[in-house]
């Protein structure tokens, strides 16, 4: 069995693109579980527009500071470089949305 040395980590951040771009992130996510918990070993991740957050009116969650490209990471005891690789082919497939929405628009 493996003990863990040192401290769990939360940390947040957003994404340009909304919820296109969660959901791409979010998609394909191998070491991450999609989770309203935040205290386990495992790393979660959670969108709180759509989920701790979703019963309020949109004005309130961005007077909130809650915006619909928000994510949170509860970071857990899993290989740092896992998550790394994780979090990278995430934020390429979230990449992705934008560009193809940059795409559509010089093409209209």
């Amino acid at each position: 069995a493996r003990q863990q040395k040192g401290f769990g980590a939360m940390m947040s951040f957003e994404l340009d693109g909304g919820e296109a771009a969660v959901r791409a992130f979010v998609d394909g996510l191998r070491y991450f579980t999609l989770a309203e918990s935040l205290g386990g070993v495992e790393s979660l991740i959670a969108h709180p527009a759509s989920m701790t957050h979703a019963a309020m009116t949109a004005e309130a969650r961005a007077a909130a500071g809650i915006s619909d490209g928000l994510l949170r990471l509860s970071i857990g005891i899993e290989s740092a470089e896992d998550l790394l690789i994780d979090l990278r082919a995430g934020l390429a497939r979230a990449e992705a949305t934008l560009t193809s929405a940059s795409r559509k628009q010089v093409d209209a």
